[in-house]
């Protein structure tokens, strides 16, 4: 008998979202390839699917891939290359951290749903997909297993998940490297709030050998939080730790700086990895937000 789920998680997958999915899915196949997150050329020329050049036909050769329209015209035998089109493994990594288990509604909430949306994607496009949630550790939910039929078993595996410790990347994405992989694309769904700060986070991302495509889980009053004013003591929500603060404008704006460098720095490490980065807002439906990403090509990475 299945254990009851977190409260968090009742409902996390009716079935007006799994429809959503569905229609999600449907505008993936309709914007690939230019939108299709999972897609991966081999460094391999053969006959895939995409043309790439011509080459002069030496013995040995397949003699299928000669063009036989050039020969006609220059009297010469080339061969038509093509670069080859593989499935790419992807790894769904939601962050299950303690403090994502808080608010209402819940970030963990919002980022198990993105998990199970862009697995639907990978999914339908044939490619395997794997479920590997984090906290202070790694845990493997699901190894990568490919076919459309396998999309109600991965939101199974994702009504499974359980509230986990201190966010830690480092600990958390070194353990998922040590798991040997092939390569593939690494999708870190989280709010990258680590206490380490931005350093911690870029260090440990820097060390995933595969590809990356960043979902930040966002709300408003990250940037901008409200009715804080006067003397307050503040409780971190996964340490513990208390700090007495006198919030004033000036500290306001400080923390408002700070938070802008960390989104700067996320943003700026992004690009230098050459990795997607979106934002997702939780306190709005998951997939329209992704829909609409997708059919502006934010999905190529």
């Amino acid at each position: 008998m299945k254990a009851a789920s977190e409260p968090a998680l009742d409902g996390l997958f009716d079935a007006d979202f799994l429809e959503s999915v569905q229609h999600l899915r449907v505008i993936a196949r309709r914007v690939a390839p230019r939108g299709r997150f999972a897609e991966q050329r081999s460094r391999d020329r053969g006959h895939g699917l995409e043309f790439q050049d011509y080459r002069p036909y030496v013995a040995g050769d397949d003699l299928r891939a000669i063009d036989w329209t050039v020969y006609r015209r220059l009297g010469r035998v080339f061969l038509r290359l093509f670069e080859e089109l593989e499935d790419l493994p992807v790894y769904l990594l939601p962050d299950v951290s303690r403090s994502l288990w808080l608010e209402d509604p819940p970030r963990v909430r919002a980022g198990l749903q993105c998990a199970l949306a862009l697995g639907a994607i990978s999914l339908g496009h044939h490619d395997s997909v794997g479920l590997f949630p984090f906290s202070d550790d790694v845990a493997t939910l699901l190894r990568p297993q490919a076919g459309k039929a396998r999309l109600y078993n991965l939101a199974d595996r994702l009504t499974e998940v359980e509230r986990g410790g201190v966010t830690d990347l480092r600990r958390s994405l070194s353990r998922f490297g040590a798991l040997g992989l092939r390569e593939g694309l690494a999708v870190v769904i989280s709010d990258f709030f680590d206490p380490g700060g931005l350093a911690a986070v870029t260090e440990a991302l820097r060390g995933v050998r595969h590809r990356l495509l960043l979902v930040q889980l966002v709300r408003g009053t990250d940037r901008t939080p409200a009715a804080m004013d006067g003397d307050l003591r503040l409780v971190d929500c996964e340490t513990a730790e208390v700090q007495d603060v006198s919030v004033t404008p000036a500290v306001l704006e400080r923390y408002r700086d700070a938070y802008d460098r960390f989104a700067d720095g996320l943003q700026s490490f992004a690009r230098s990895r050459g990795a997607g980065l979106l934002a997702v807002d939780v306190e709005r439906q998951i997939v329209p937000q992704l829909a609409e990403l997708f059919e502006q090509g934010r999905f190529t990475v």
